[in-house]
């Protein structure tokens, strides 16, 4: 096991209850290599893919049987685009980490709707289709400033808290997270951990729409 990952993280991460995903999940560099985490309930089996090439890199240990995956990539030291493949129920299904892309909103945006001032607040929250380093998706933001977590949970994710909790910007108090592959059409919500430790979502699903494509690279 990873001597960076402490055991209670992984339980937080596992229970829904941890604040910041972006700290150990996805690509990090350590003094043996760079490492690879991610929280992939119910696979069984992942590797770390360079896109370009197709080729194998890397395979991640499974260190919690309820999907929590790590591995040292040794002969790595800068990072670099990935893709993981993951086995589910036994078929592989090659996908884009969430957790590998960086900050979405711009500093001005976030002052802005912090201060609540923003002229155009629905461009930047809610859900909106984008491209981000290439790759096709959808980015989601929501204001929840006194939320302990916030998960995006949707057709996409089989309605699970646990697979994509959000990156908190601390100074505005707004959400956010890119997914590779969440498209028009699916219904999604907001899935918040309240201050109180209550559990709580949006009751209306909301429907992602076509938005224009705003080409980004991190």
């Amino acid at each position: 096991m990873s001597s960076r990952i402490d055991r209670d993280v992984i339980n937080a991460l596992i229970a829904g209850h941890f604040a910041d995903p972006f700290s150990v999940l996805g690509m990090h560099q350590t003094q043996a290599g760079l490492e690879v985490r991610a929280l992939l309930p119910d696979a069984t089996d992942v590797w770390v893919i360079e896109p370009k090439t197709g080729r194998k890199v890397g395979k991640l240990e499974c260190l919690d049987a309820r999907g929590f995956f790590c591995g040292v990539l040794p002969r790595r030291k800068n990072f670099f685009r990935y893709q993981l493949a993951v086995t589910w129920h036994g078929q592989q299904n090659l996908i884009d980490d969430p957790y590998r892309f960086g900050p979405l909103i711009q500093e001005m945006d976030a002052w802005l709707l912090s201060e609540g001032t923003h002229l155009r607040p629905y461009e930047t929250l809610g859900a909106h289709a984008d491209t981000m380093d290439g790759v096709t998706g959808t980015r989601f933001s929501v204001w929840a400033p006194n939320a302990r977590r916030v998960s995006v949970v949707g057709q996409f994710n089989y309605w699970d808290g646990r697979r994509h909790p959000m990156r908190l910007r601390k100074e505005s108090g707004i959400w956010e997270l890119f997914i590779p592959g969440a498209h028009n059409g699916q219904l999604y919500k907001f899935e918040l951990l309240d201050a109180n430790g209550n559990l709580r979502i949006k009751p209306i699903p909301m429907l992602l729409r076509r938005r224009c494509v705003r080409k980004r690279r991190r």
